[in-house]
């Protein structure tokens, strides 16, 4: 409202001199042209805002710089809110993750998902999202593309398991002082949880890049939840328990503490941040593939410091 009334006196005075210029020239036809052309400069100046197509122009863009510069900011802010609710839902009539991982997903629901993110990226609000503060957080896993690293690794698990003896409840990341620590959750006979840790060390290529080095995996000792133990696994259960209780202590702790694979940063890749804000994380590696991620938990303070700067 303050820009709406700050213009007034502008479009005051404008109405006023095309007044003053419509009333100069209806004079024309009963004074001396000599006396007309006296008045030359005043006249010049009245024609500059004469009605017409010039003044017209020019009136319009002061209208619209004054009155619609709030509601077009205001009217793109509902359109990213909207978009990102949208693809929200697409992943929801898509199946969601088991249907992602499992193959279940249809090419048309594909198609419909990766036009929704191809829609909320063009409205990205982040100009330099790998130096965010927004990037750090826990992020759940919601979306693969054909070829994605994470859906590959999921595939794994489900096409040399059956869902009765095998099932990946989740896929999450943690990103934090430039590093990502990827945790794969499944159970086994739905009633052994484990995990694998996935260590990767970020850094900075551009406003948009990031390179990620694989530093280790872990395979953690899995937990059981004797409430779901069939009947038939607890004598077996009570034997391996004894077997564990006989081994040699540095044995015991390693096979306790899990399996750890080093990798030493010698895989790596690429990818680019197409989209950030508080909630929604969209990746694309070199290839293009979408990988898209909702924030768990609050987001950070867009006061907090920024990640290190990359450099050019």
């Amino acid at each position: 409202m303050a820009s709406v009334q700050g213009s007034v006196p502008a479009l005051s005075a404008i109405r006023a001199r095309r007044e003053s210029s419509s009333s100069s020239f209806s004079s024309l036809g009963t004074a001396t042209p000599l006396v007309s052309f006296a008045r030359s400069p005043d006249t010049h100046r009245q024609r500059s805002v004469r009605p017409g197509l010039g003044g017209r122009s020019v009136l319009r863009a002061m209208v619209q710089q004054a009155v619609h510069g709030a509601p077009a900011a205001y009217a793109k802010e509902m359109e990213r809110l909207s978009a990102k609710e949208s693809l929200l839902l697409a992943f929801k009539d898509s199946g969601g993750f088991e249907a992602l991982v499992t193959g279940k997903t249809t090419d048309m629901q594909r198609i419909d998902v990766n036009e929704r993110i191809t829609g909320l990226e063009r409205l990205n609000p982040t100009p330099r999202p790998t130096t965010s503060p927004f990037l750090e957080g826990r992020w759940n896993f919601e979306w693969f593309g054909s070829g994605s690293p994470g859906l590959s690794a999921a595939r794994f698990i489900f096409e040399r398991f059956p869902s009765t003896l095998a099932n990946l409840s989740k896929l999450d990341v943690v990103i934090k002082d430039g590093y990502a620590k990827i945790t794969a959750k499944f159970k086994l006979l739905n009633s052994i949880e484990s995990k694998f840790v996935l260590s990767t060390r970020l850094s900075v290529e551009g406003p948009l890049r990031m390179k990620e080095e694989y530093v280790e995996g872990i395979l953690e000792s899995p937990t059981l939840i004797e409430e779901t133990l069939p009947e038939q696994l607890k004598g077996a259960l009570g034997q391996a328990s004894n077997t564990m209780q006989q081994l040699p202590v540095p044995i015991r702790d390693a096979i306790t503490s899990g399996l750890t694979i080093p990798l030493g940063g010698t895989l790596q890749r690429l990818f680019m941040i197409s989209y950030l804000d508080d909630e929604i994380l969209i990746i694309r590696d070199t290839a293009g593939v979408p990988e898209v991620l909702t924030r768990l938990g609050s987001p950070p303070s867009p006061l907090a410091e920024p990640m290190t700067e990359y450099e050019s």
